[in-house]
């Protein structure tokens, strides 16, 4: 029998919005693990609020807004007026930011304006930390040996906005010739670089390009995994230029090296490209006690790398793990769409990266907590 094509919609519902959520959907993992890192964050919130404890309206709660930036990188939305507008409808969204059915969405402007908040205090840096430390008391890391690799991100920034410094404005039309990543390039007879010019759109980013692609105004993400099961350990955003990515790495493993120290750990090991290979990286490398198990550039030239430490079976088997770190990359640029950011300044493009891997962490360590429950 045909059924009517009829609406009765009900004056009262006794469900819960966590009733419309199955039991087995993936976010369930990941809103539990978000939760415990966030409890942990309790002081650094009471702290950033403190100036406004006389009075005033309250803001958007900085859980709810990090819960909600988290969602937007996971589905790859490219805006904060598109999360706001699905949140509206979508009781999955509202569930896992942690708003009621009944509750007002927030006004895109208003959220932009209270997530400089949580950039100003470093909240999202925080976050990350306590999700890798959660990974840890898990057993998913090893904390012995690691990978680091670095990429280009595209600034959000036009060729036509990089001009003169001394410049009032304008840009013209470009015939792309790059150089090989000194940042030089000619715009019709007109050379320019970064020292020279800059975007008055995005003073931050820089003229640079990595192999055989067009330059392009970047700034350099960088990121330190652990071997074990190619989690993110680390990650920061450099500008863009020829030394950063082993400069960023000397400091992130820098601070796993003073860590082991203070623990007593020993065998701390890096695993990298051939870009890495440059004696005074590999001396220091050592003098930090890191055993450096970076690929050996011999073209036309002679490796900084130790023939022992070459022939070792830890050397090929860290040649072997370091490709996980791509992973990472692929998944920020693939789903997280931030092949190029929409927001502008070193510091606020750092943050959506490290949120960025964050939640590459959170999606990692569900699969983990599914397959291996249990410490190895």
């Amino acid at each position: 029998m045909r059924g009517a094509d009829t609406f009765t919609e009900s004056l009262f519902t006794l469900r819960r919005l966590d009733d419309f959520v199955p039991a087995d959907h993936p976010l369930r993992p990941i809103r539990a693990m978000v939760n415990q890192a966030l409890d942990k964050m309790d002081g650094l919130f009471a702290r950033m609020y403190e100036a406004d404890i006389k009075g005033g309206r309250p803001s958007i709660a900085p859980e709810k807004l990090l819960r909600a930036m988290l969602l937007q990188i996971f589905f790859g939305m490219r805006s904060e007026r598109q999360l706001m507008e699905q949140t509206q409808y979508n009781l999955l969204f509202r569930w896992f930011i942690g708003l009621a059915m009944d509750d007002a969405v927030w006004v895109p402007t208003v959220f932009t304006k209270n997530r400089e908040r949580l950039i100003e205090h470093e909240a999202i840096i925080e976050l990350f930390k306590h999700i890798v430390q959660t990974a840890d008391q898990r057993g998913w890391l090893s904390n012995e040996h690691f990978s680091v690799d670095g990429t280009l991100i595209q600034a959000w920034a036009s060729h036509k906005s990089f001009i003169r410094k001394d410049a009032p404005g304008g840009g013209g039309d470009s015939a792309d010739t790059g150089d090989g990543g000194t940042g030089h390039l000619t715009f019709k007879g007109e050379k320019r670089g970064n020292a020279t010019h800059a975007s008055y759109t995005d003073a931050d980013a820089r003229l640079y390009r990595k192999g055989k692609s067009a330059s392009q105004l970047s700034y350099m993400g960088h990121t330190l995994s652990d071997n074990r099961h190619g989690l993110i350990a680390n990650a920061v955003v450099t500008i863009a230029e020829g030394h950063a990515e082993r400069e960023a790495a000397k400091a992130m493993i820098g601070e796993v090296a003073r860590e082991a120290a203070s623990d007593e750990r020993a065998g701390i090991t890096l695993g990298a490209d051939k870009g890495y290979d440059a004696r005074e990286f590999i001396q220091a490398c050592q003098d930090m006690g890191v055993t450096p198990h970076v690929a050996r550039n011999t073209s036309g030239r002679r490796s900084a790398v130790p023939d022992a430490i070459a022939a070792s079976e830890g050397y090929a088997q860290s040649q072997r793990k370091r490709k996980l770190i791509e992973q990472g990359f692929g998944w920020a640029k693939v789903a997280a769409r931030i092949r190029q950011v929409m927001v502008r300044g070193r510091k606020r493009v750092e943050h959506l990266f490290v949120l960025t891997m964050a939640a590459y962490n959170l999606t990692r360590m569900r699969t983990l907590g599914q397959v291996r429950p249990q410490a190895v």
